[in-house]
């Protein structure tokens, strides 16, 4: 192996791809399930340069030859160089977080400052937040071991101004999982977690809900690859190859999903998106047939509208944990609450707007007449509307539609 990630399990990670685009070598990903292994792989020596993930960013630093003073002081090392057969250790992670701060203007400065987990990584952003003149920084953990307090405790601190989280809480597969209520914080103002799948945790939802700004962990991603490509090829980037790979990245991993009235055409759209932005097709009635062996009909007629709304919540849970998906969604799932939170994860979600004289109303279980087709658009307009982050009119020609669709997914996917 001549570069590539070395750690536990590897299965989330984008660090490949990153790193071809960068740098445009080959980079190989290596599962080492237990200490003994890493020992033995770094011992042989065997590669040009690696980064390390978790948990092996402490077990390195005395593996390695020279450490830089950086990495030495945070006690962690996610880059080894090797230079004739000695192995230098760098923290990539410091850079790369500090990007991320810098690039959406978060200031530490005489802030007050709570980071969520005490490993490596919370030892890295410490760094960077001391380094930048927080006023003060209290780290939180399940045990309150140490100098932490746990995550009852947070409370006290009504004060905190900026909340990191630098643990795994809702990192694929687990979604959904959170460590904090941000109720108990009244002066957050910024809100960052260095989990980057999904793109939106339950910590960056609740943020958002509160109108508080909440930034993921995927520039910090990019921005530390870029910054251990300086180191394994001795070339200098710019932090625009930063934003080029991040937007480059982020637009085929991102989801589209489509929601509006039975019969508007989102399954159509949803194909023909799929095709244009070179993503995978999913509709999710299809899904929940296939996982009920039914027709949605017969779910219906045999089991009623609750049991339909609880399979199609599991589905929605199911599918929206992948990426690079366009979604099309059945016209009731907004009425579950969950869904919208958990379609919105791993990109934006798209209103298609259709006239009622316009809609399809065969083999639609609840649209039975233009009359009821009127007393659901009136009760679900708002619903579409607060859960969607645009909307485009579904009444011209399929390859205008799609057109306008794929304009709206370029203009709001990097801001999700």
């Amino acid at each position: 192996m001549e570069y590539g990630l070395i750690g536990a399990k590897l299965g989330h990670s984008y660090s490949r791809l990153i790193h071809q685009l960068v740098g445009g070598y080959d980079y190989t990903h290596l599962a080492l399930p237990t200490e003994a292994d890493v020992r033995a792989f770094l011992e042989k020596r065997d590669f040009k340069a690696i980064n390390v993930t978790i948990p092996y960013k402490r077990l390195v630093i005395p593996l390695c030859d020279e450490v830089d003073q950086r990495a030495a002081d945070i006690g962690a090392v996610n880059t080894i160089v090797n230079r004739g057969g000695r192995l230098y250790g760098y923290n990539t992670d410091y850079g790369g977080f500090a990007y991320l701060a810098r690039r959406h203007g978060i200031n530490f400065a005489g802030k007050s400052v709570l980071i969520l987990g005490t490993g490596g990584t919370s030892k890295t952003v410490t760094a960077v937040c001391r380094d930048a003149g927080a006023r003060s920084i209290l780290v939180a953990s399940r045990t309150g071991r140490g100098n932490a307090v746990t995550y009852d405790q947070i409370a006290r601190y009504p004060e905190t101004q900026i909340v990191i989280n630098t643990t795994p809480a809702g990192m694929y597969p687990d979604n959904g999982s959170c460590l904090l209520d941000l109720s108990g914080l009244p002066m957050v103002e910024a809100v960052l977690d260095v989990v980057y799948n999904p793109f939106q945790t339950e910590l960056l939802l609740r943020a958002k809900e509160r109108g508080i700004p909440g930034y993921c962990g995927f520039e910090m991603l990019v921005a530390q690859a870029v910054y251990a490509a300086e180191l394994f090829t001795g070339k200098k980037y710019h932090d625009d190859v930063i934003e080029e790979v991040h937007h480059t990245l982020k637009r085929g991993i991102s989801n589209l999903s489509l929601i509006g009235m039975p019969g508007c055409g989102k399954s159509t759209l949803a194909a023909a998106l799929a095709r244009r932005l070179e993503k995978t097709y999913v509709d999710l009635d299809e899904v929940i047939e296939k996982t009920a062996g039914i027709p949605i009909t017969e779910i219906f007629a045999r089991q009623g509208e609750d049991a339909f709304r609880r399979i199609e919540q599991q589905a929605v849970e199911r599918v929206s944990k992948e990426s690079g998906q366009v979604i099309a969604c059945g016209g009731g799932v907004v009425k579950t609450p969950g869904n919208v939170r958990m379609l919105h994860q791993n990109g934006p979600v798209l209103w298609v707007r259709r006239p009622v004289e316009f809609l399809a109303t065969t083999g639609r279980p609840l649209s039975t007449g233009r009359d009821a087709l009127m007393r659901m658009q009136k009760e679900r307009s708002p619903l579409y509307d607060a859960a969607s982050d645009a909307s485009i009119d579904n009444t011209s020609t399929l390859q205008e539609t799609v057109d306008a669709a794929a304009a709206a997914f370029e203009r709001i996917f990097d801001y999700q």
